[in-house]
């Protein structure tokens, strides 16, 4: 769906961007996109040294869950687990086709 598409969009960038400010010099940034059954996984990581925590925080992780949550997903941010770097996770829900259309239908007059 749009919407979906649009968030994906959106939700990319501003993870993108935020790493490019807070990841520190040359750091290298994963972008993943998993289709699951009914979901879409949207993953960016970086192997950064993080935000500052004596920096003033921004509104670029809020505004992503909200995009998120507006059509019906979730984020997940925060310091990455397995390595040094940060880490953006959206999960979507991506609705199951409606019905099929034949690949060459037929025109009648």
């Amino acid at each position: 769906p749009p919407a979906v598409g649009a968030a994906v969009y959106r939700i990319t960038q501003e993870a993108l961007t935020n790493a490019v400010r807070h990841a520190g010099p040359k750091p290298s940034v994963r972008v993943a996109v998993h289709a699951e059954r009914g979901a879409l996984r949207l993953s960016v990581t970086d192997d950064g040294t993080g935000p500052d925590p004596a920096g003033t925080p921004g509104f670029g992780l809020v505004g992503m869950r909200e995009r998120a949550r507006s059509v019906g997903g979730t984020l997940d941010a925060g310091p990455r687990e397995d390595a040094d770097g940060f880490e953006v996770t959206a999960v979507l829900p991506t609705p199951a086709p409606t019905g099929t259309a034949p690949l060459n239908p037929e025109r009648t007059a």
